[in-house]
């Protein structure tokens, strides 16, 4: 009887006895299937021989004791890791090097736990607290402060001003008039109620009021122009008796010379230069 011969599909030697490897259903020593058909290890550049276990990540190979982190080259073998800038880190190195720093405790922000962000920064769920009471924030309301961040009750509690027109809370901007604190959105006009946060503005008994609303109820009128005389920008105007004068309006009646810091005369409700006043009967 003849007995079939069994032998490697390279170099055709018997494989009788002998270890021997499959590959596409043909038998290969395993010299040859080592030279023809190993990966080469990553790390160590060598052949990843048919004894060796080969772990293979993306189209790249390692033998099982190269499988390490390329930071503290612990093994990665059956252990969460993660690729960055084609190295291998293991999930501590990666938290680490990538992940974000809390600004509170400055520890790393592990990958998978939750994390708050406020104004580029990031915080542990646990560190992103009140400055006052020292609870989460969470995703509640806050109000931010140079010495921190503080929820609405704390904040209210330890430096809100309260609008003396609505009595409610003012969080941001606001104007100060008579030392006390408005909205801008309630600083109106006591005539017409317009807003006057961006305006210019006159006092009169302690109420504010826009330019066209005291000129039209309190200002003086200048007894030369009749327009309103309101002092507006340190504007001077002269006063006389019961009559005022803006004091670009405060010139002779007859040759208009200004007598802003000069004598004169005054006759009936004219006023003259004494030069000019020296040939009317007026009154000095």
């Amino acid at each position: 009887m003849t007995t079939a011969r069994f032998d490697c599909q390279y170099c055709t030697a018997s494989l009788l006895g002998k270890k021997y490897v499959l590959k596409d259903d043909n038998p290969y020593c395993v010299s040859c299937y080592d030279r023809i058909f190993s990966n080469y290890c990553e790390e160590c550049k060598e052949p990843i021989e048919s004894d060796s276990k080969d772990l293979c990540y993306k189209g790249h190979h390692w033998h099982e004791g190269c499988f390490n982190c390329t930071k503290c080259n612990h093994s990665l073998v059956e252990k969460p890791f993660a690729a960055k800038d084609e190295r291998l880190l293991c999930s501590e190195c990666y938290s680490n090097e990538c992940s974000s720093k809390c600004f509170h405790c400055k520890r790393t922000i592990m990958p998978g736990s939750r994390k708050m962000e406020f104004k580029g920064n990031y915080w542990h769920e646990t560190c992103f607290v009140c400055e006052h009471c020292r609870q989460p924030i969470g995703t509640k309301p806050l109000i931010s402060k140079e010495s921190g961040n503080y929820c609405v009750p704390c904040f209210e509690k330890e430096f809100a001003h309260y609008c003396s027109f609505c009595k409610k809370v003012i969080t941001s901007g606001g104007i100060t008039f008579h030392d006390q604190p408005w909205h801008k959105e309630c600083f109106l006009c006591s005539g017409c109620r317009k807003e006057l946060c961006e305006e210019e503005f006159m006092s009169k008994d302690d109420y504010p009021f826009c330019l066209d609303c005291y000129n039209h109820l309190y200002a003086k009128k200048c007894s030369a122009c009749t327009k309103p005389i309101t002092g507006l920008r340190g504007a001077k105007f002269i006063c006389f008796q019961d009559r005022q004068w803006h004091s670009e309006c405060f010139n002779c009646g007859k040759c208009s010379v200004s007598l802003v810091g000069e004598g004169f005369l005054t006759q009936n409700k004219e006023i003259f230069c004494r030069k000019c006043g020296s040939g009317v009967d007026a009154d000095i």
